[in-house]
């Protein structure tokens, strides 16, 4: 029923405003979002650009499911930047750099579900990588949702489709690595 809403309002060639908490609504019927917060507009972009460049946390937090990590900036040059975080077994690498503030060198990395990925097989890279557990698994036919208890003891999920019938997975219990690639996450200053 949404989208044939906004196929009779790009038919008639309206504009239209609507207003709703239903974030999976926003992100179906809309061409452009305005996130409000406290009465302000915290963000303003296509459902794209909200989900995969928000500007701060709160946006982050606030559009879909989301892995967050407290870090500290330890290199900053022109076309990457190096993060630690002490939830982490490895360094991130951020594939562009971030030109972060002299005097605060605190960001927030944050990396969606959909883009950490869970093997058992660790990963030859140097970055953005940890060990695990699987903590918790849920099953949700088209996707599992792996919860991997990091050796910090936090806790991320991984969105893994269910491509295969029968696959061979990692289970309850398993020791297996989260990875991702270096342009996977985004680096909030706020």
């Amino acid at each position: 029923m949404q989208l044939e809403l906004v196929e009779i309002i790009e038919r008639v060639g309206v504009t239209c405003v609507m207003v709703t908490h239903d974030q999976e609504e926003a992100m179906t019927m809309a061409e452009r979002i305005a996130i409000m917060h406290l009465g302000w507009i915290a963000q303003i972009g296509s459902p794209i650009d909200i989900y995969e460049t928000p500007t701060s946390r709160l946006v982050c937090e606030f559009i879909g499911n989301v892995n967050i990590f407290d870090t500290q900036v330890v290199d900053d040059a022109e076309g990457h930047a190096v993060l630690k975080c002490p939830d982490l077994d490895r360094d991130i690498y951020v594939g562009y750099g971030i030109a972060t503030a002299v005097e605060d060198k605190s960001v927030t990395y944050a990396i969606r579900p959909e883009k950490l990925l869970v093997t058992t097989e660790m990963p030859t890279c140097e970055h953005n990588w940890s060990s695990g557990k699987v903590h918790d698994i849920a099953y949700l036919g088209g996707h599992s949702v792996f919860y991997v208890q990091l050796p910090s003891g936090k806790l991320v999920q991984s969105f893994v489709a269910n491509a295969e019938r029968r696959g061979q997975r990692p289970t309850w219990g398993d020791q297996v690595y989260v990875w991702w690639e270096d342009d996977s996450g985004v680096v909030l200053r706020s």
